[in-house]
């Protein structure tokens, strides 16, 4: 199974930007797609943005917002989230996930998961 580390949240001002990164260890990394959710408290987890193997990506435009952008990195096997142009209601734990590619790339049915890592957006 893979094994996913989240790095890159922090605290950050509305307007700012963050980076969060996804790290992959274990099967190849090929093998897989990737995602970013978001949880917030009180509400349920949402899909942010997923991207597959040859860095086809897939947006959730009610979180994304054109805001954000998804790449990864099969080399070195990360997946990088960046969000510009961030708002309160960002604040919240960033997940990323795996499942075995599918096609079409999808938001749902990932059962893989990292510890994740908070960003929050606030003066």
């Amino acid at each position: 199974q893979v094994h996913l580390v989240e790095s890159g949240g922090g605290l950050v001002q509305p307007g700012g930007s963050v980076r969060v990164s996804c790290t992959a260890y274990g099967p190849p990394f090929t093998n897989y797609d990737i995602a970013w959710f978001r949880q917030v408290p009180g509400e349920e987890r949402q899909f942010i943005a997923a991207i597959d193997r040859d860095e086809s990506g897939l947006y959730n435009f009610n979180v994304a917002k054109r805001r954000f952008t998804i790449s990864r990195d099969n080399g070195k096997k990360t997946v990088d989230l960046q969000m510009n142009n961030l708002e309160p209601e960002d604040t919240g734990i960033y997940y990323c996930a795996a499942k075995l590619g599918t096609t079409p790339l999808d938001g749902s049915r990932y059962p893989y998961w990292g510890q994740g890592t908070r960003v929050t957006v606030s003066s």
